[in-house]
């Protein structure tokens, strides 16, 4: 029980007791003072009797004339004249009417019994007789009633009225300890939230503030650890100078890519290498030399900001070398790209960067999943010689082998369309186990592949690009998330759903998916959607989206975490369910010492809040290992297990 209602309970056994105590106090004394009025009230009708008798002591018919006429106009149970010498009865009159509209079992608790007095009859110096007279309670009984009644309707009143403003103070002064236990509930959740208003009563007012002091002190701790690890990551994975990534981050991110996998798809590397380094350090200095690699690393981020290029890296190896992976991308845009960074390239050396004619030449090779990096860095380096062959233009593309689809958009637009609108999609399910015991599933994984017009099952990494193009990512998302729920209703297991960036950033499409998820509590502890790091919201939306989420009691996981490290500091106030490490970071973690530094970085931080990691992209026994010795809570990947139909 609540201490509320314990306060509340004892309020009211309180009020009960006084007025209790109170009301039968007063009816005692009510009856007592009604007992003395009866008592005097008999003996003044009896000693009245005995003097206006005293002349007729010898008259029967008179006395009786005076016993009737005094019994009818008062309250008597009876009246008695009898005669001392022989103690026989001159005249007796007597009553057995009962009090009206007075319960009977009011007049037997009362007991309020009739009271007597009697008076002397003279003869002269002899008694004569003597007038017995005894008060009829049944004026008093009535009139006790209901006094008794408007002291109990008077007490209710006062007892209820008191109860309502006793609830309402205690509701009131109770209120910080029903907000302690919020923040309580949210720390629980990995959220750090402060209390803004302070009570004024002095003990609530010290637990408030300690409350809040270990809150801030929280935050501050994991602000710290989160500043570190950043810290630590843009050392291992960042160009000082650009500020893209560096040659080892880019390296772990190829191999990455060509990883066969639902998730991947083919793609082009750029490679952009500035024209005679060397010889610019001599004629422009060191610092235009650097303004220069600055400049062109500030033209690679602006077209890595462009809708749908969230998955692309762009990365400074060495020197003036810069490279572009753009997984997702088709021939003919990897053309128009070359084009628009040959554009840019043009524009530098206007504005007097480089005197250089061209400033720098561009190979663009393709790539698919399955390929060597190495032989994807030697097309990329072949198409480099040749643009650098070429007078006519910077930039040249290779394409050596024939695994490139032909399809064109209206092809594919085509049969995705067709495949959403008739329900030509089919569920995989990638399982995600705990790093000590693999046999212990944590959730499955949900991944899609569509149906094309020949009935073969097209790998999401082959058409989510396309969706994408398409401006379908949102559509895809509700169709994912009604095929996961006609799943979880045959077969109720912990799933994992991705969203995708249109369906975060378009409201109608958010408000369309919370619907279905509101339309869907039965499901609500075995879902949990995932949002990628590299699609996240602003931080107020994202905040937003997670309450909602919350609200309708579903669960909210970041996936391919690790690219953005600043981003820890604002997961206090998301309550997520659990971190998936980005396969880049896990991959080969056993062989490079790096990788385990920053993972142990992660874990340090997301350990003060208790948030759960898991790692993607496991493939050998040997990162699982190194995974469980860090205190990874789960992995998934092709060691855990493949994606696969419901088996």
């Amino acid at each position: 029980m609540s201490l509320l209602k314990q306060l509340f309970l004892a309020i009211c056994l309180f009020l009960v007791v006084a007025f209790t105590g109170s009301f039968i106090a007063g009816v005692e004394s009510s009856r007592e003072q009604l007992i003395s009025q009866l008592r005097s009230h008999a003996q003044d009708a009896a000693t009245a009797l005995g003097l206006s008798m005293t002349p007729h002591v010898d008259d029967p018919a008179m006395i009786e004339l005076m016993v009737s006429s005094i019994f009818d106009s008062g309250y008597f149970a009876s009246i008695r004249v009898v005669r001392i010498a022989d103690g026989s009865l001159v005249v007796e009159r007597r009553t057995t009417v009962t009090p009206e509209n007075v319960p009977r079992w009011f007049v037997e608790l009362v007991d309020l019994r009739p009271q007597g007095g009697d008076a002397l009859i003279m003869r002269g110096w002899e008694q004569a007789a003597r007038v017995e007279v005894l008060s009829h309670p049944q004026f008093a009984l009535a009139k006790l009633w209901d006094s008794a009644l408007g002291s109990l309707l008077w007490l209710l009143l006062c007892g209820l009225v008191s109860a309502v403003l006793g609830g309402w103070l205690l509701r009131t002064q109770l209120r910080p300890l029903d907000n302690m236990v919020q923040q309580a509930q949210a720390i629980t959740r990995r959220e750090f939230l402060t209390l803004p208003r302070v009570p004024r009563t002095p003990e609530l007012k010290r637990v408030v503030l300690a409350m809040n002091q270990m809150v801030d002190k929280l935050k501050t701790l994991f602000a710290e650890e989160a500043a570190r690890s950043e810290k630590l990551r843009e050392e291992a994975y960042q160009d000082s100078l650009t500020g893209l990534a560096n040659r080892r981050q880019f390296d772990i991110r190829l191999s990455n890519q060509l990883v066969v996998s639902e998730q991947h798809a083919d793609g082009y590397l750029l490679l952009l290498r500035v024209n005679d380094l060397g010889g610019l350090n001599q004629r422009l200095g060191g610092q235009r030399t650097d303004a220069l690699i600055g400049a062109l690393g500030e033209l690679l981020k602006r077209l890595l900001e462009a809708p749908g290029r969230s998955e692309w890296l762009a990365a400074r190896s060495r020197g003036g070398e810069f490279t572009l992976l753009a997984p997702g991308l088709s021939g003919e845009d990897a053309d128009q790209l070359a084009i628009e960074l040959s554009q840019g390239l043009d524009n530098l050396r206007q504005t007097g960067a480089s005197d250089c004619d061209p400033v720098a030449h561009i190979g663009v090779a393709a790539f698919r999943p399955g390929e060597e990096p190495g032989a994807v860095i030697g097309r990329a380096d072949q198409a480099l010689a040749q643009a650098q062959s070429n007078a006519d233009k910077c930039w040249e593309r290779l394409d050596d082998f024939t695994a490139q689809s032909g399809q064109g958009l209206h092809d594919w637009r085509s049969w995705i369309d067709d495949a959403l609108n008739r329900g030509k999609l089919q569920l995989y399910f990638q399982p995600v186990a705990e790093c000590a015991a693999r046999e212990r599933l944590l959730q499955r994984k949900v991944l899609a592949r569509l149906l094309d017009p020949q009935g073969e099952a097209i790998a999401a990494g082959r058409f989510l690009p396309w969706i994408e193009r398409l401006g379908w990512a949102a559509r895809f998302d509700l169709a994912m998330l009604e095929h996961s729920f006609a799943h979880l209703a045959q077969h109720p297991e912990p799933l994992a759903l991705s969203l995708s960036a249109a369906t975060l950033r378009d409201a109608s499409s958010k408000a369309k998916m919370l619907a279905m998820l509101k339309s869907h509590p039965e499901a609500a502890q075995l879902m949990t959607l995932e949002v990628d790091e590299r699609h996240l919201p602003p931080p107020a939306e994202l905040e937003a989206l997670s309450q909602s989420v919350r609200e309708a009691g579903f669960s909210l996981g970041l996936q391919h975490f690790g690219g953005r490290f600043s981003l820890i500091g604002n997961l206090t106030h998301l309550g997520l369910a659990y971190l998936k490490i980005d396969g880049t970071y896990i991959r080969a973690i056993d062989q490079e010492s790096d990788k385990r530094l920053f993972i142990e970085a992660i874990f340090r931080a997301t350990n003060s809040i208790d948030l759960p990691l898991i790692a993607e992209m496991v493939e050998t026994e040997g990162e699982l290992r190194v995974l469980e010795e860090l205190g990874v809570h789960g992995a998934m990947g092709r060691l855990i297990g493949a994606p696969a139909p419901w088996q």
